[in-house]
């Protein structure tokens, strides 16, 4: 009895070791399946930010400068035929490249400022660093994918309404990089500025999902689809932004310059062509920019005469803007700081209604005949809608200035450097340009309205770190790329 007792112990002792082996090497096999601590671990790192090492700005920085717009121009003496060649004569902006405003030249340049002053913009030799996330891959942001969202976007959602967060994933392009379509002087980690935590922000609407942006979906979504930005010198901040993020700040070379289907060439003497069209083949995606400080039409007065007076048609859109309209699938229109008796004077520009000079004192006020033009261009692209069902139209808000204690040429500044310290939230239903508001509504041109979001954002200018400026000169109005633009091409991404 003992002998077969202690065989059944026995045999239930091996079965109970078979079991035992069995079940651990179940779970060992699980756990390098699924590690779930690791997983859970993984998932909280997600959320970890990265907090600034340091804002302090060094002291020694040398003091550059840079004209309202940065657009003071140097006068060509080609005869200039065409309405928009007129701006060339003083809304040149510093660069003299001939690609997608990619500044080259580091040579003194001469130019003149709003009241004819000829000036000296010094050009500091810029060493190059490397950029700390030059060769990370730079992740987009957010948990939500543009395709998840597609349709999903909420009827009347102000994206406008929301507040910036800091994101350690930012900024969606290298600083140092995107060489081939940034301007030098906007790119400040080129230039004397040592802050850029400027750089790790993201905007974050309150009642709508923000769909990251994520180039390839992008150009999948723009397939054989024309993006085109007119405006003044924010809107080609804008596109060279656009540039920079569907490339993600890297040299492209399969991407083609197309600007001779718009007639989009340099002249003969002049520093730049009027825009820039460039083509992604994989995709048959466009994106184009064209310069239209005004947006209204300019008719040369005496075409023979190269210093000849230009009529400014305040009630008519730009010529460019009615012959390639139909070529469109998405247009971005803006306008605003060139509205001033300055620019007026310095272009020959003579304000035109009904096809000729205009005689009403009202209209002649600055505010008064800006506010003509935008309404006048915005009623005429409504029109035109219904012929090109598949145009998404907008008008983008004004970007604001930043200037403190005086203007661009009177000893304004912007040296704040700490982000947010007027406020991170923007919680107004109504937009912060009434004019560009009042504009759209009732038309199915749709307000791209970045004005409030970008007032919080005063720390993101190019200030006094321009790397071509007269001293004592900030820009409180171009800003800092990569920067505040893109945010309004991710805000442009979610609406389109």
């Amino acid at each position: 009895m003992k002998g077969g007792s202690l065989n059944g112990l026995r045999g239930k002792y091996f079965l109970f070791t078979i079991f035992a082996l069995v079940c651990t090497s179940i779970f060992l096999w699980a756990w390098e399946r699924t590690p779930i601590v690791t997983t859970f671990l993984a998932q909280e790192d997600q959320f970890e930010i990265v907090t600034p090492v340091s804002l302090k700005r060094n002291a020694d920085i040398i003091e550059d400068s840079s004209d309202e717009d940065g657009e003071r121009g140097t006068s060509n003496n080609q005869r200039i035929q065409g309405s928009n060649k007129a701006e060339r004569d003083v809304n040149e902006e510093e660069d003299s490249s001939d690609a997608a405003g990619k500044g080259q030249t580091k040579s003194d340049q001469h130019s003149l400022d709003e009241s004819g002053r000829e000036v000296v913009l010094k050009a500091p030799n810029v060493s190059e660093a490397r950029d700390p996330i030059e060769d990370q891959s730079i992740a987009p942001v957010g948990s939500t994918t543009i395709t998840a969202l597609e349709g999903q976007l909420k009827e009347g959602c102000n994206f406008a309404k929301g507040k910036w967060v800091p994101d350690d994933r930012r900024p969606l392009y290298s600083g140092f990089g995107c060489r081939q379509w940034l301007s030098e002087m906007w790119a400040c980690r080129l230039s004397y500025r040592t802050d850029f935590f400027y750089e790790r922000f993201r905007w974050q609407p309150f009642n709508c999902e923000m769909p990251e942006f994520e180039r390839s979906a992008f150009l999948r979504r723009m397939q054989d689809k024309t993006i085109a930005l007119v405006g003044d010198s924010l809107g080609r901040q804008q596109f060279q932004s656009l540039m920079c993020m569907v490339t993600g700040g890297k040299e492209d070379l399969e991407v083609q310059d197309v600007g001779k289907e718009y007639g989009l060439v340099k002249a003969r003497g002049a520093i730049r062509p009027d825009g820039w069209v460039y083509r992604f083949p994989r995709t048959n995606t466009t994106i184009l920019y064209y310069w239209s400080a005004s947006l209204c039409e300019l008719e040369p007065l005496n075409i023979t005469n190269p210093n000849t007076e230009y009529a400014m048609h305040l009630d008519r859109p730009a010529t460019f803007l009615r012959k390639y309209l139909h070529r469109f699938d998405v247009l971005v229109l803006n306008t605003g700081h060139h509205w001033n008796r300055g620019k007026l004077r310095g272009n020959r520009w003579v304000m035109y209604v009904d096809g000729k000079p205009n005689q009403n004192k009202a209209i002649a006020e600055i505010g008064r005949a800006k506010n003509l033009t935008i309404h006048s261009v915005v009623k005429w692209l409504d029109s035109q809608l219904p012929q090109h069902p598949k145009l998404k139209a907008f008008l983008r808000s004004i970007s604001p200035r930043h200037f403190v204690n005086g203007d661009w040429n009177t000893g304004g500044s912007c040296d704040n450097t700490t982000p947010l310290a007027g406020g991170s939230e923007v919680v107004k239903e109504e937009s912060a340009d009434p004019i560009a508001e009042a504009a759209v509504r009732g038309t199915s041109v749709k307000l791209l309205d970045i004005t409030a979001i970008s007032q919080l954002r005063d720390e993101c200018h190019i200030s006094k770190y321009s790397a071509k400026s007269a001293e004592g000169v900030h820009d409180c109005l171009h800003w800092c790329l990569p920067g505040v633009p893109d945010t309004w091409n991710e805000l442009l991404a979610a609406q389109v």
